[in-house]
């Protein structure tokens, strides 16, 4: 009977029963412990006393508290239960009082020892009711659920009281006084505003102001919200509201999904953690009622109540932030007290600040002493324990505020018609709760730890190894299969021994410490139990099965073969949970819908048998079956290798020598067992640690091939070069515009009427070297209206794109002037191609287009008639666009340039001809009338006069007057006709030019000019005319029939006649000086002059860009244009998204004094540095600047150019805010091509882009006068979109206290810093990790649906920010079941020239952060967070704990938490390649030193934190593989790798030393076979590296660096920080002391003296490298073996580069 009521009772406690049972089960039990009172020995007692009392306990259950019946029936059983443990005759005597018989015990009770006055019976019902009241306490002792054993609370309705004068409670207490500094912020300036005036707000968002600011108004006043806060939160809440707008759109949702406004999609998204929250709690959600102030609809009011009422919480939750379910506890109360009082006349008004002083506070008070502790993690508690608190139905017994109930209401500064307290009030606060809550995991620092959270990856390389092992073994003893089958079937033993290892390890884990309910207890007690008895049973049944001889066990007798059978059936028992976990892995989505399934039956035995599914996070892990089916062919493959060759390799070798020394042992005498054990152990233990490692190695090679296939499949690495550029430049425009405009752009369109909406047609002035975008915003407008085909659109489109990034490229100095020219699209006024392609893409075209005239004439002629046409011969060319445009390009400059320097005098000559020769062209005769296949002797001529007038023209000093006394007409542009000067010269003008050419020539040119007698010197003059009169007969020498055709002779009569004119330019001295003194002022003929230079005498790698630099990004930012990348929406419709970068006090901008001192003599100044590294840009800089005379680099002109230069090129801050404000301009030049006037733009850039820079100590560097403050304020200046925030700390009086606030500042453009928003703290917000704490309080500040956080150390490019638009697209698609919430990027190393070191790193890093994430992301699907430049949903994360965690020590590493967060919370992570941003990484030894050292104690604390912990045990075991092997096993494998080099040499060692190498008289074998694991193996570990080099810069690229790194000794490089990183994995793991190390990031500029190397790397590198040398001298002097260094060189390697 107490059993039957234990079982109910617990089906109860997990809802598996209703919870009358408790009731009818107190009734029983209690009719049995009256009939033991009162010794009742009548049959119908029982029946009749227990159905009563049932029924009576029944309807007590049902009607009054049912969780004090539940409690009062578990104590009653549990009594009764603890008592028939401790007293043997107790049940026998309830048997008897069930029963109603006389108690007769069969043996004493005990009791007849004592002289007690009752009798025997009495006492026993004693003792039940001493049980039981042991079990009350110990459970009241464990949950502290004192008030579930008030009986009279029963009966009480509503709420239970506490006294306001209650002292028991310890939280600590604020009361806010009116005159408390606390109430008198520093005032900000009433005009101050961040984005938006709100007084005048753009359309899009005064939409919804009226309803937002009213909303603001009427809660802030209610809970007394802080005006700052308020006002930041309203703005912030419109640029939400207006970005949400876009899903109105029919082309972005359907009609048929579209939400009925924006505020209910923003709502949505907003409320989706809390909807959850309250499904978890099983409440309702509190959303607000209808708000009569409000003109709206009542769905849409109540919306924005609801969204103001949760961004004014999060605004000033300070820390607590990072607790997103008290966030979520405290929007339910509020909001349940909100909509309590509405109704009422009169609404509170409480002061501003009562919410931070009364809510926020008091709990911040306890989390910040818990998180100042200096205790370890097990003795504190962190955010996540308090947060953890909130995810039980207890919180909800609290009310939100702390305040002091029952006092006088001098908060309360207008009362209304509230008397007396809300229902509600008279809980007991928070803070109660809080205090007591008991810490929710126990980070203990052990080894098991890590143990317990990859126990699947060790028990399945236990059971592998063993399966191995018996496959080894029956192959070299010749074991029958049936035999074999069951000797492996002891692989079942080792199933169920290391399960109940584990559960034995959860008990470890959770005691003492963790509180734990019924359920859990009882489900770990029955596992437990259970395992062990099977174990038990297990154990003898195989014990008997492999018995040599037929016996007699349990009664039973029977052969081996019947107890194997035993074995094997209850084995199959203890396997079911495994079968079914099988389906588990292969189909993840099934395990979801389990832990999100509703069914009470099936959440019971989860909570029993699965503990994790109780968690309010890790529900929904899964990827989709196709995702899944691929990387479960990724890691079988993988597997499959790996069991083969470790079979060979590691398993199969050590066989003989096993059977070996068994032999011995049972063949000699005198054998020690022991001995041979010992042996056996010593020589299988570093073949099993190997075999734990190998397949990280493995993992290296399958990761090298996946991304290999996947870079591949993504077009990486199809452009590599220039000449990859070259070409594909010409599909590169299409592309361009298809992707990155929108629909909206002018190129996208199918008229040019529409592109810029006019058709004006004003000219514009060229300026050289100036930008396509200038003050004017219709700056293409003139061209563009001129142009009729689609196709020429987008070439105008994408030169205007190009030349800003060539232009921002000269502004960055990485090129010179020339290769600017020579790189950019040239436009000249007048002509009639809008646009001509860069030089660098023609240069050495013309000389491609003369070989294809050159080639043989059977190649063009017909093969029947002989004759050659037009079409064929030039076919080559015209299906060739660049030869084509060459050909255009060349006659259309090359007319100009000839029609300018000859002058007027011969301009009709030069048209006829030259209309003569078009007309041929045009009518397809010109291979008829031209030897075309002769031309390059006019070329030759033609490139050198190109020559000689660039050079010459350039140094021409022109005459103060004409030499000639001729009148001149203006000839310095082209005609100004509406079609350019291809109309002058084309076919339909041909007739008029020859009418009114031949007159001319008859009457000549005495008529008009007078021959001028002057004679003067000028030998450019005599230099162009040679080789114009050359080139003239040479043209003379190319046209056919000239005895035949009119039209021929005629050319060349027009010819000859132009040489031989004694007035024109080749007989006339002072006319054709006066001509090239014309051109040489003229810009235009100059900018012509040299576009043509480059067209036809420049050779192609002439017009490269030197720099590796420009190279690399022109390659890659061209590449992506042919990449998957979701087309552009419009300005209006993209996705918004801030940076955020957090900033210490790290350099701002080098100073004249930082960049010229030297630390010691031997160094160097930074600026020398510099110089010598970046020679190029240097030069590149002083010609921007125009400085001649070096020494002029510190005038007071120059000074910030030559500060802003070196810190452009150091990992400084002004280095981040330069390349992250590219957003905004690439932003303006995409809505300038979009046709949005500047008003708009510039309203758009505040709603869509913000970048915030958290500089922590900015006041303190203020006050005191800091040059690094200076320097942040000058980058506000110059970055007007910019802001600020810093924690401004001011003391209160001198004993220390002082207040906090975060306040936002920006510049005001007229010179000064304007404080925007001050947001007052509960106290210091940096009380956990610094980093992590400092983006927190910023983020209140941050204008955006998406977050994009940037460490100071990184740099943007403008050819990036373009595609920025792009990528935020990327959330918009899902590709799985769960949404894109993190997307991450691609990142560039920039320090990578600094040293070979620096080299080291950033290959390393290219490896990591390319290639690993790529094979991460696709086929494996379980990249996480690491680092940035990563994108947020910024509403996913701030309603679920923010972009990082920050408790100190555990979240070290605070990135990878994010990642962590977002798996269990049911986000996926992207990755995409096709957008960098630059990061710099550290470049000395003992920087990278650091820098190891901290990710190691990092990967060290994440091993044994609860998310590292809930992860592997929610993860299938392919994703589980997958995140060990591409994240914290790197780490553990290290160590694991060290661990097997310091075994070997030790085991090597021994064995020589004692003779123990040879196993008997056998001849020794070497062990080789782990060396060479060690040593070989290891180089595949930069298979990886190969492959990202080989995919992006090509496999011969690839083999020379892998060879330099290997040369310049690199892999001792690796392996020296092999044993860093374990030995601070180690060292965190064992004892702690993880922490930041400041790095620096600056350069190594001085030499570093041995004592300081020396205290770096003496305990951890330089004892143990000593250490194994010794050893393996001391191998090398007693061994026998032979073979020495065969046998030794892979540990050499380690040992010598620890101490070298």
């Amino acid at each position: 009977i107490l059993s039957i009521n234990a079982a109910c009772v617990g089906m109860s406690l997990g809802v598996l029963l209703p919870l009358v049972f408790p009731g009818i089960c107190f009734g029983v039990t209690t009719a049995l412990l009256v009939g033991a009172l009162a010794t009742v020995s009548n049959p119908l007692y029982f029946v009749v006393a227990s159905v009563a009392l049932g029924f009576v306990g029944a309807v007590l259950s049902a009607r009054c508290s049912q969780s004090v019946m539940l409690g009062l029936a578990t104590v009653l059983v549990g009594g009764g239960v603890a008592a028939s443990f401790v007293v043997k005759s107790f049940s026998v005597y309830m048997m008897d009082v069930a029963r109603g018989y006389q108690f007769h015990p069969d043996e004493s009770t005990g009791f007849e020892d004592f002289e007690f006055s009752v009798s025997s019976e009495i006492m026993l019902g004693l003792v039940w009711i001493a049980s039981s009241i042991l079990v009350a306490a110990c459970i009241a002792y464990r949950d502290g659920h004192f008030r579930n054993l008030d009986l009279i609370s029963m009966f009480r309705p509503g709420y239970t009281a506490i006294p306001a004068n209650d002292t028991s409670v310890a939280a600590p207490k604020r009361k806010a006084d009116r005159h408390s500094p606390f109430r008198d912020p520093p005032a900000v300036s009433p005009d101050a505003f961040n984005m938006f005036d709100p007084a005048d707000l753009p359309p899009r968002l005064a939409e919804y102001a009226n309803m937002v600011y009213s909303a603001c108004e009427d809660l802030g006043n209610f809970f007394g919200f802080q005006d700052s806060s308020v006002r930041n939160q309203a703005e912030h809440l419109l640029i939400l509201l207006s970005n949400n707008r876009r899903y109105m759109s029919s082309h972005i949702l359907p009609p048929s999904v579209q939400p009925p406004s924006p505020i209910h999609a923003l709502h949505a998204k907003v409320f989706s953690n809390y909807m959850k929250w309250c499904r978890a709690m099983s409440v309702s959600p509190n959303f607000s009622k209808m708000n009569t102030s409000m003109s709206a609809p009542p769905a849409v009011g109540s919306r924005v109540v609801d969204l103001v009422l949760w961004f004014c919480i999060w605004g000033e939750a300070a820390n607590i932030r990072h607790m997103p379910e008290c966030l979520w506890f405290l929007y339910h109360k509020m909001m349940e007290e909100y909509t309590r009082s509405e109704g009422y006349s009169h609404t509170r008004s409480l002061y501003a600040g009562h919410y931070l002083d009364n809510v926020v506070a008091p709990i911040y008070d306890i989390v910040a002493k818990n998180m100042s502790s200096s205790k370890d993690h097990v003795e504190k508690r962190n955010y996540d324990d308090f947060n953890e608190f909130f995810w039980s139905r207890f919180c909800l017994g609290f009310r939100y505020s702390s305040e002091i109930i029952g006092e006088d209401g001098a908060d309360v500064e207008v009362m209304g018609s509230l008397t007396g307290p809300l229902p509600g009030e008279t809980l007991p606060a928070i803070t109660e709760g809080m205090l007591n809550a008991p810490k929710t995991f126990l980070e203990k620092r052990s080894w098991l730890r890590g143990v317990m959270a990859l126990n699947r990856i060790i028990e399945w390389h236990i059971v592998t190894f063993f399966l191995l092992g018996v496959i080894a073994f029956s192959r070299e003893l010749i074991w029958g299969w049936v035999y074999s089958l069951k000797v492996a079937s002891g692989v079942f033993w080792i199933f169920n021994s290391l399960h109940l290892c584990w559960n034995l390890l959860e008990v470890w884990g959770a005691f003492p410490g963790i509180q734990l309910n019924g359920t859990s207890v009882c489900g770990s007690i029955f596992t437990l139990v259970a395992r062990f008895l099977i174990l038990v049973y297990q154990t003898l049944y195989l014990m008997w099965a492999f018995s040599p001889q037929k016996g007699v066990y349990l009664g039973i007798e029977a052969d081996t073969t019947f107890w194997w059978w035993q074995y094997v059936w209850l084995s199959l028992l203890c396997m079911v949970p495994y079968c079914v976990e099988c389906v588990f892995q292969l189909w993840p989505v099934l395990a979801t819908r389990l832990y999100t399934s509703q069914n009470d039956y099936v959440q019971s035995f989860l909570n029993i048998l699965y503990p994790l599914s109780r968690l309010y996070v890790g529900k929904e892990v899964h990827e989709s079956g196709a995702h899944a089916a691929v990387y479960i062919l990724f890691w079988v493959t993988l597997i499959a290798w790996k069991l083969f060759f470790s079979y060979i390799f590691e398993v199969y070798s050590m066989v003989l020598p096993t059977l070996q020394l068994t032999d011995d042992f049972l063949n000699y005498p005198n054998q020690s067992f022991a001995k041979m054990s010992l042996l056996l152990i010593m020589r299988w233990f570093p073949q099993f640690v190997v075999y734990l490692i190998d397949m990280s190695i493995w993992y290296a090679g399958w990761q090298a091939f996946a991304g290999t296939a996947v870079g591949f499949s993504d077009h990486i690495g199809d452009v590599r070069s220039i000449d990859d550029i070259r070409k594909n430049f010409g599909r590169a425009p299409e592309n361009f515009c298809k992707k990155m405009l929108s629909p909206d752009a002018g190129s996208r369109r199918g008229s040019s009427a529409s592109f810029l909406g006019g058709t004006s047609s004003q000219n514009l002035a060229h300026g050289e070297g100036s930008s396509l975008l200038g003050a004017d915003p219709h700056k293409l407008q003139s061209y563009v209206n001129r142009l009729l085909d689609v196709r020429i659109q987008k070439w105008v489109m994408f030169s205007a794109a190009w030349n800003e990034i060539i232009d921002h490229f000269r502004d960055e100095d990485i090129i010179s002037n020339t290769e600017s020219d020579n790189l950019k699209f040239s436009r000249f006024d007048g002509f009639s191609q809008a646009i001509y392609l860069p030089v660098f893409q023609t240069a050495g075209v013309i000389e491609n287009i003369m070989s294809e005239l050159e080639r043989p004439s059977d190649e063009y002629k017909d093969p029947k008639t002989g004759v050659v046409t037009d079409e064929a011969f030039f076919n080559p060319i015209i299906g060739h666009v660049i030869m084509l445009t060459a050909v255009s390009e060349m006659w259309e400059l090359g007319s100009y340039l000839f029609t300018q320097m000859l002058g007027p005098i011969h301009a009709n000559d030069i048209n006829a001809v030259m209309g003569t020769i078009l007309k041929w062209s045009e009518n397809g005769t010109l291979s008829g009338h031209v030897k075309c296949e002769s031309v390059r002797g006019v070329m030759n001529n033609f490139v050198a006069l190109i020559k000689i007038m660039s050079k010459g023209l350039q140094k021409r000093k022109v005459a103060t007057k004409p030499r000639s006394s001729m009148k001149k007409a203006e000839v310095s542009k082209p005609p100004a006709s509406a079609s350019g000067f291809r109309r002058v010269v084309s076919a339909t003008s041909l007739t008029s030019l020859d009418s009114e050419a031949k007159p001319m020539a008859k009457t000549g040119f005495d008529q008009q000019y007078k021959k001028s007698p002057i004679v003067v010197v000028d030998a450019l003059r005599d230099q162009v005319r040679d080789k114009f009169r050359n080139m003239a007969h040479a043209m003379k020498g190319l046209v056919k029939n000239t005895d035949k055709d009119s039209e021929s002779r005629d050319v060349v009569d027009r010819v000859t006649f132009l040489l031989s004119m004694e007035n024109g330019f080749l007989w006339d001295d002072a006319y054709a000086s006066d001509q090239l003194d014309g051109i040489s002022k003229s810009v235009t003929y100059k900018a012509v002059l040299k576009k043509t230079y480059g067209l036809v005498a420049c050779h192609p790698d002439d017009v490269e860009p030197k720099s590796k630099e420009v190279k690399r990004r022109l390659t890659f930012f061209v590449n992506t244009l042919f990449m998957d990348m979701p087309d552009a929406p419009s300005i209006h419709d993209m996705f918004s998204w801030n940076v955020l970068t957090p900033y210490y006090s790290e350099d701002v901008t080098y100073g004249k004094e930082d960049l010229e001192k030297r630390s010691d003599a031997l160094g160097v100044s930074t600026l020398l540095y510099l110089q010598t590294l970046y020679r190029a840009d240097w030069n590149n800089f002083l010609e921007r600047l125009g400085i001649a005379d070096e020494e002029k680099i510190w005038s007071k002109k120059y000074v910030d150019e030559t500060r802003r230069w070196a810190s452009c090129r150091a990992q400084t801050l002004s280095r981040t805010v330069n390349g992250m404000m590219y957003y905004e301009k690439a932003l303006r030049l995409l809505a300038s091509l979009e046709r949005l006037d500047n008003d708009t733009t510039n309203d758009l850039m505040g709603e869509k882009f913000g970048y915030v820079v958290s500089c922590q100590v900015y006041g303190n560097m203020k006050r005191n006068q800091d040059r690094k403050a200076d320097d942040i304020d000058h980058l506000m200046h110059r970055f007007p979109h910019l802001r600020v925030a810093y924690i401004d700390t001011i003391r209160l009086n001198r004993s220390g206290s002082a207040i906090c606030y975060s306040v936002l500042v920006k510049s005001d453009k007229k010179g000064g810093i304007q404080e925007v928003y001050r947001v007052r703290l509960p106290g210091n917000p940096i009380i956990g990790e610094g980093k992590p704490e400092n983006q927190n309080h910023a983020m209140i500040f941050t204008r955006s649906e998406f977050l994009q956080t940037i460490d100071m150390n990184q740099e943007g490019y403008f050819e990036e920010a373009l595609k920025m638009r792009n990528c935020l697209q990327e959330f918009a698609k899902r590709e799985g079941p769960l949404p894109t919430t993190i997307l991450g990027l691609r990142e560039h190393i920039f320090t990578g020239s600094v040293s070979s070191l620096a080299n080291y790193m950033a290959l390393q890093e290219i490896s990591f952060v390319t290639l690993g994430q790529r094979v991460l992301t696709r086929p494996l699907h379980i990249r996480l967070h690491y680092g940035h430049p990563d994108l947020f949903d910024k509403l996913f994360f701030i309603t679920r704990g923010g972009i990082s965690k920050s408790s100190k020590g555990i979240n070290l590493s605070e990135d990878i938490f994010a990642g962590y967060n977002n798996v269990i919370r049911g986000g996926s992570v992207g990755f995409k390649e096709y957008l960098q941003v630059g990061k710099g990484r550290d470049v000395g030894m003992s920087q990278i030193y650091k820098f190891e050292a901290k990710l190691s104690q990092g990967a060290a604390e994440q091993s044994l934190s609860r998310d590292v912990y809930r992860m592997c045990n929610r993860l299938d075991f392919f994703r589980l593989l997958s995140f060990y092997y591409g994240g914290i096993g790197h780490y553990f494998s290290n160590v694991l790798t060290i661990l097997t080099v310091y075994a070997v040499v030790y085991l090597m060692s021994v064995l020589a030393l004692f003779d123990l190498e040879r196993i008997g008289d056998r001849l020794i074998t070497p062990m080789g076979t782990i060396q060479m694991l060690l040593g070989g193996l290891g180089l595949l570990q930069t298979i990886p590296l190969f492959a990202t080099l080989g995919v992006e810069r090509g496999w011969w690229a690839s083999i020379k660096e892998i060879f330099h790194v290997f040369v310049t000794g690199g892999p001792l490089h690796f392996m020296f920080h092999i044993q860093t990183k374990a030995n601070y994995m180690a060292q965190t793991i064992l004892v702690g002391g993880a922490k930041y190390r400041p790095t620096g990031r600056g350069f190594v500029t001085q030499h570093t003296p041995f004592d300081e190397l020396f205290r770096f790397f003496a305990t951890s590198h330089l004892y143990l490298g000593v250490e194994l040398a010794a050893q393996l001298i001391l191998m090398g002097v007693y061994t026998d073996a032979g073979q020495y260094f065969g046998r030794t060189w892979s540990m050499w390697l380690p040992a010598g580069s620890f101490f070298a």
